[in-house]
């Protein structure tokens, strides 16, 4: 016989009175207490849900984050920024000169 060990962990959760009476209808109508029912509830809502974790530095996957140079040139800013180094300031005006909008 197998036997499947599932790691576990307290969590103290604040909802109103409200929610926690219509939860109770629920747990009851369902033949559960409400603590078995609510973590239940909460199990089958999370195994829905799929979460990727990616190492790029982007929230978008913008592939610009991809290239090892790209991100050198941010570590280095990065550094020169916790060093006070300080670039030029520009003007919206200048921007927009060098973007060559007008």
């Amino acid at each position: 016989m197998t036997t499947l060990t599932v790691e576990k962990q307290r969590k103290n959760i604040d909802l109103p009175i409200d929610t926690i009476r219509k939860l109770s209808i629920l747990a009851a109508a369902y033949g559960e207490s409400l603590k078995a029912f609510m973590e239940n509830l909460l199990i089958a809502k999370a195994s829905g849900v799929q979460v990727e974790i990616s190492e790029s530095p982007s929230p978008s996957g913008d592939e610009w984050y991809d290239d090892p140079e790209n991100l050198l040139l941010l570590q280095e800013a990065e550094e020169e920024y916790r060093r006070g180094v300080r670039g030029k300031e520009y003007t919206i005006e200048e921007l927009r000169e060098m973007a060559g909008i007008k």
